[in-house]
């Protein structure tokens, strides 16, 4: 999978950290990966991805624990992708 950012969009993620990760259910029951950023101006935001997603997401940050991803830049786990 590649992962091509706007310039503005690379720039507003340069800074965001991985502050949380965890399972959730999504909207029709199936399991989803709920991550937690905080960007540079302090302001949290939740990204949610598919299973599959999730996955690549784990294996591009070289983790088996969701706990792993906390503390790592969310643009550089992105460019693994």
């Amino acid at each position: 999978m590649s992962l091509v950012l706007a310039a503005p969009a690379a720039a507003r993620l340069e800074c965001a950290m991985v502050v949380g990760a965890e399972i959730v259910a999504g909207h029709d029951g199936a399991a989803e990966l709920l991550v937690r950023l905080r960007h540079e101006n302090g302001v949290e935001a939740p990204v949610v991805l598919d299973p599959a997603t999730g996955f690549g997401v784990m294996e591009a940050a070289g983790v088996s624990r969701l706990d792993d991803l906390v503390g790592r830049r969310w643009l550089d786990i992105l460019r693994e992708l």
